[in-house]
């Protein structure tokens, strides 16, 4: 229904909201590798916050940190005020992660019943199945479900102490459409009782449709941050989708294109300038067909954001 598609009110002010979880200038490095740079981010309480970045642009480690699985190289990192490590910050904050799997061989139930047992106030577990959809389930073990019916364990053990601040790390991996908006619908109910959350996920429209604040990590640093409008307003281009004899090479050098990925029979091109593009578009290929242009959604706008990233970050090395 329409209706869930609507955020959770979130005051009209997050900065004068508690900061629930923060990193103040925080580096990371592995060995030679910078995975963080002098990042400052922070969580307030009540607000649902998606990070967002490329495959290897310090997203994990982020996470990483605030669940005090390991210490930053400089800055501060902060749960609740405090130290994440802290045994009173850790049973007021759940994990969905993608690394650390469960034990196959214990039943559903028996892990709800242990890992609500970390934790002083948890949920019953009844309700804990209810809301993650795992009811007639309880009793099957974790290493005979599929994917999807695992993801939704996951996401029952990272709730299920009933915690203030729980990390998403791409949650709706491998469930399909109809499961993946009925999470949504669950993730929206937390937030709606006052929980805190912080969403990775490479589903770009999930971070649209559930994040009240985005956060765009790229080659380790903070480079875009505000509401979903706010990060598509970022760029004002368009999609353009057409079937072309031009090659993906031939396509990305033409000028204004920002990018282009194959999309079936068709190609899919991202420019901040569209009429022009289309100009060279059908000079260059008079049998082109199938053309579709849209305006430029959040997708565009964290391609453009991640690109024009890549391009400061290797100038200033050049």
């Amino acid at each position: 229904m329409a209706a869930a598609l609507v955020k959770p009110h979130l005051h009209s002010d997050p900065e004068a909201d508690l900061t629930v979880a923060s990193l103040e200038s925080v580096s990371k490095n592995y060995g030679s590798v910078r995975a963080l740079h002098g990042v400052n981010f922070r969580i307030g309480a009540g607000e649902l916050v998606a990070l967002l970045g490329p495959n290897g642009a310090g997203k994990t480690t982020a996470v990483k940190l605030l669940l005090g699985l390991m210490e930053p190289n400089a800055g501060k990192v902060r749960v609740f005020g405090g130290d994440p490590t802290n045994p009173e910050n850790r049973i007021k904050t759940g994990a969905m992660l993608q690394v650390g799997r469960v034990p196959e061989t214990l039943r559903v139930r028996e892990h709800i019943d242990l890992f609500s047992s970390y934790y002083r106030a948890p949920m019953p577990a009844e309700h804990v199945l209810a809301l993650a959809g795992l009811e007639g389930l309880q009793d099957r073990k974790f290493g005979e479900l599929s994917g999807g019916q695992k993801q939704r364990v996951l996401f029952a053990l990272a709730v299920c102490g009933d915690p203030d601040l729980v990390f998403l790390d791409e949650p709706t991996v491998g469930l399909d459409v109809e499961a993946r908006r009925l999470l949504w619908d669950e993730i929206r109910r937390l937030v709606g009782r006052g929980k805190t959350v912080l969403l990775t996920t490479h589903y770009l429209q999930e971070a649209d449709a559930l994040a009240h604040r985005i956060a765009v990590i790229h080659q380790g640093e903070i480079i875009a941050e505000g509401t979903p409008a706010d990060i598509k307003a970022k760029t004002s281009g368009k999609r353009i989708r057409c079937i072309t004899s031009l090659s993906l090479t031939t396509l990305r050098l033409i000028p204004g294109v920002t990018a282009v990925k194959e999309d079936r029979e068709a190609f899919e091109i991202h420019t901040s300038m569209a009429e022009p593009v289309l100009r060279e578009l059908f000079q260059r290929d008079a049998r082109l067909s199938g053309l579709e242009v849209a305006s430029a959604g959040l997708e565009e706008a964290f391609l453009a954001l991640t690109q024009d990233g890549r391009s400061r970050n290797n100038s200033t090395q050049n």
